[in-house]
């Protein structure tokens, strides 16, 4: 299989610079095809702005969604945008790492996301009407491939359970797994977490390890979370709001998820 490794953290010899190098050896290892997008190695230009197109739509104002596809569509992308584009297409699992900064990704890992999600490439495709709302959530480019978030922080996993302070893990994570991996189309895996970094020891390290390296054995039988199709009939089209005999109880992220996957 291939994997494709987004990563960002700036310190090649961190805690996350050590779990990338053993994940891409094991994945090596088990006979998979790996490519790493180092984005701090990369030097990746953040900015989504008008150098993105080779030429443009309209040289007196930018639109960031339709100057994006635009470009997608006549082949005047930026070359770094393609290569990444190309990448994703031939990945079969794709894996994000990186640190919870500010309850969210880096920005510069935002910013990869900003550029690489074209307009007709991870969105703006399929047919948009009063029935379907196009290929998304559930179905869409990505759709068939697998993916997983690798996330490291320094809380303690108690500050990111149900009453913690800091909020449910799952619902922090929940813009980038349902919002950024599932809208193209992905099938999202359980994320992999590690908590409280800067008490990791050489026992916990070697724990970790273990742990990853089990998870990143069962990549490809690991039961996607299971996040409600939007062309499934669950949700009102054009309304895009479930049911309301679908979880009435319910309100809030927790109303996207099923029991089961269909």
């Amino acid at each position: 299989m291939n994997v494709l490794i987004v990563y960002a953290h700036p310190e090649p010899k961190s805690l996350n610079g050590s779990l990338k190098a053993f994940t891409v050896q094991h994945l090596e290892n088990a006979g998979h095809c790996v490519q790493v997008s180092d984005l701090y190695a990369m030097q990746w230009k953040t900015t989504l702005d008008a150098d993105d197109s080779e030429k443009r739509r309209d040289a007196s104002f930018f639109h960031p969604s339709l100057d994006s596809q635009y470009a997608f569509d006549n082949g005047w992308q930026s070359p770094d945008i393609v290569r990444e584009q190309e990448k994703l297409l031939w990945a079969d699992a794709v894996i994000l790492q990186f640190p919870l900064w500010w309850f969210s990704m880096p920005a510069i890992m935002k910013g990869w996301v900003d550029r690489v999600y074209a307009y007709g490439f991870a969105y703006g495709v399929g047919e948009h009407s009063d029935t379907r709302w196009g290929d998304r959530y559930g179905e869409g480019r990505m759709a068939g491939k697998r993916a997983m978030l690798m996330v490291t922080t320094g809380g303690w996993d108690s500050h990111y359970g149900p009453r913690g302070i800091n909020g449910p893990i799952e619902d922090i994570l929940f813009p980038i797994q349902h919002g950024i991996l599932y809208y193209p189309g992905f099938d999202v895996l359980p994320p992999f977490l590690v908590y409280r970094t800067s008490r990791v020891d050489d026992a916990r390290y070697t724990s970790i390890r273990e742990e990853l390296g089990q998870r990143l054995d069962d990549l490809w039988t690991t039961e996607p979370i299971p996040f409600r199709k939007q062309n499934g009939g669950d949700y009102k089209i054009p309304e895009m709001t479930l049911r309301p005999d679908i979880a009435p109880e319910l309100v809030g992220f927790a109303v996207h998820k099923a029991l089961h996957r269909d």
